[in-house]
């Protein structure tokens, strides 16, 4: 059963709202008020699964000179070396320079 966050809405404008955690059936409805204390609740949402699926749109800019902008890690354009084993300068799909 997944685990809920409820925040009391107190009646006096000078208290803190207090944060709980209840533990509900998907299908319960929500809590109305605190069952310690009485007070008016509202549920809180939190979470999330972020950013989903591929993040990188053909009108996305990427600036080619940053060293992010390659998957091996050295930014296009500039003088660098590479040290592998066994020496050389391999290059990897994305590291065209």
């Amino acid at each position: 059963m997944p685990t809920y966050i409820y925040e009391t809405i107190p009646n006096d404008p000078n208290q803190e709202p207090r944060r709980f955690e209840v533990t509900q059936r998907m299908s319960d409805d929500a809590l109305e008020f605190d069952p310690s204390s009485g007070e008016k609740v509202k549920k809180i949402i939190t979470g999330g699964f972020g950013v989903v699926g591929n993040v990188l749109r053909r009108s996305t800019v990427v600036n080619k000179a940053s060293a992010a902008a390659t998957a091996c890690g050295c930014a296009t354009g500039r003088p660098h070396k590479h040290h592998h084993h066994g020496g050389g300068h391999r290059h990897t799909s994305a590291c065209r320079h």
